[in-house]
């Protein structure tokens, strides 16, 4: 085994945890380095090319990468062109909000775009790419538009239908050598009637894909049934954004729903829960993770009773399918959980199911390091901090394994707002897009907060049942309000790592352009780091 030595940078100790209030020793992994500075080919103010975020107003994750770490998909939700389809007309700014996807690739260690996708039914507010998912091989692409108003239900409905604001789709595209096309239109199996306030359910606000691209699971956080379980009845509206997830299945080219998934929570305890605010296929299909966002139960640990006691204290769901049979395994909430805590605005699985992380962006401890001692996460103080919390499988039985939090904790940092984990569980990139150091690249100054919002991520290691944290990561354009962080990716290997930044500023066009431009507000931003 390659040793090298420990550091210390800028006061943090890099490669080092804290178990139970004492310092331990972890051999680093390879040195983390940016690579590729991304942006879109048509970039303009507002776009926010690789947003993301923890509330309902950022919509989710844009940014994605193959398992293989060869392709990577980024969505640009306020894009403004009125194309459809593959490679259409980039020039136009006619359709406010329409939303775009942008895919790039890897030859030897160069990137570069290979196509830019937009939706077959292309409208106004639909926020196409508000979620992208990739497979393994990055040949099939699931893409969200979250607010899409069409009133068609299931596959291949009609797409040009625009009576029901915020009903949301996903759209499935394929690649064969180069060339992209859409694959199917899928809307949920009750897509019903926009709302009081005229939103429908969002289907789309979170997604994603198993590795070989045949399944795809799809949260509607505002979908309003108050039924429990498994396939139970999706006619009613009795639970305002109770929420849900639905599972698609791929049997050659044709698509078809195979469950319809409601929290276990009793049904007067559901409203407002957002039940599928994130959610996570194993590289099987067979695991799925979902948060519920607002969830209220007090209960701390593994499958605790339910109740509604502490709002928003946030849970996550775990589901396993036999065949094409879907079942509840665990109710997680964390040992630390508190009112108002978020524990699900983020969720990620390891290749195998066994190891899940997830984040919660209100908790309010002020400790820093891993598995802190005397950690005081009281609701009252209100600051935000953030965490995540980390179960592992073993057979059917979770078990809580490590507790993480910052290097520099600090107020209404958010970190935590996004989790993601490498193949085999032992990479983890955890995000906080609105922490405020001015520091760039890697391991820089962290105790600087001159930068408001600017965005961080932390890349933490597991040795056996060890964390660490490896590195503290900036952009190499770091400037406040870029909200790094926003949104990220990671390769199967842990070795490619992918961070948006929405509010990036930059006039620069494709790949590794000028970075020190700032003329064109909140474009966005993507940056490619490898290990």
């Amino acid at each position: 085994m390659r040793r090298i030595a420990f550091l210390i940078i800028a006061g943090v100790c890099v490669a080092t945890c804290v178990t139970s209030g004492r310092l331990t020793a972890q051999a680093p992994s390879a040195p983390l380095r940016q690579v590729a500075y991304l942006k879109a080919s048509n970039p303009d103010a507002y776009d926010h090319f690789g947003e993301g975020g923890a509330l309902p107003s950022h919509t989710g994750q844009t940014v994605a990468i193959s398992g293989d770490g060869n392709t990577i998909a980024i969505g640009a939700p306020h894009e403004a062109s009125n194309a459809t389809g593959i490679n259409g007309n980039q020039n136009d700014n006619s359709t406010y909000n329409a939303g775009a996807v942008y895919v790039y690739t890897r030859n030897g260690g160069t990137w570069q775009q290979q196509a830019y996708v937009k939706a077959s039914n292309t409208g106004s507010g639909d926020y196409f790419g508000s979620f992208v998912s990739l497979s393994a091989d990055g040949n099939t692409m699931a893409v969200a538009s979250n607010w899409e108003a069409s009133a068609a239900k299931g596959v291949g409905g009609d797409q040009t239908d625009n009576t029901i604001p915020q009903a949301g789709a996903v759209y499935i595209f394929t690649r064969t050598g180069g060339t992209w096309r859409q694959q199917a239109y899928i809307k949920a199996s009750n897509t019903g009637e926009a709302g009081e306030e005229g939103d429908g359910d969002q289907f789309g606000f979170s997604l994603s894909l198993s590795d070989d691209g045949n399944t795809v699971a799809v949260g509607a956080i505002a979908e309003d049934s108050n039924a429990s379980g498994i396939n139970g009845d999706q006619a009613n509206n009795a639970s305002n954004s109770a929420g849900a997830v639905y599972v698609f299945a791929r049997s050659g080219s044709t698509w078809s729903q195979q469950a319809y998934i409601k929290s276990s929570t009793p049904p007067e305890y559901t409203n407002g829960d957002l039940f599928g605010f994130s959610v996570m296929l194993s590289a099987n299909g067979n695991t799925l993770a979902v948060g519920a966002y607002d969830e209220g139960g007090s209960a701390r640990g593994i499958n605790g009773a339910i109740d509604n006691m502490r709002g928003g204290s946030g849970a996550i769901y775990v589901f396993t399918r036999n065949g094409a049979t879907w079942s509840r395994q665990a109710y997680l909430k964390s040992s630390r959980s508190e009112q108002g805590d978020s524990w699900g605005v983020s969720v990620t699985l390891s290749d195998d199911g066994n190891t899940l992380a997830a984040g919660s962006v209100d908790e309010d401890c002020k400790a820093t390091g891993v598995n802190p001692a005397g950690c005081d996460n009281d609701f009252k103080t209100d600051v935000s901090t953030g965490a995540v919390t980390i179960w592992v499988r073993n057979g059917t039985t979770w078990t809580e394994q490590a507790y993480l939090k910052s290097s520099n904790t600090d107020t209404e940092d958010w970190f935590g707002i996004r989790t993601m984990l490498s193949g085999d569980g032992n990479t983890l990139v955890v995000t906080a897009s609105n922490e405020d150091s001015a520091a760039q690249g890697i391991n820089g100054k962290q105790d600087d907060n001159s930068a408001v919002e600017a965005g961080s991520a932390y890349l933490f290691t597991r040795t056996g049942t060890t964390w660490a944290q490896q590195a503290y990561v900036k952009s190499s354009n770091n400037q406040a309000y870029d909200e790094f962080g926003n949104s990220a990716a990671v390769s199967a290997n842990g070795r490619t790592i992918v961070i948006g930044g929405r509010g990036e500023d930059s006039n620069a066009r494709g790949v590794n352009g000028n970075q020190a431009d700032n003329s064109v507000d909140e474009a966005g931003a993507a940056y490619v780091f490898a290990r």
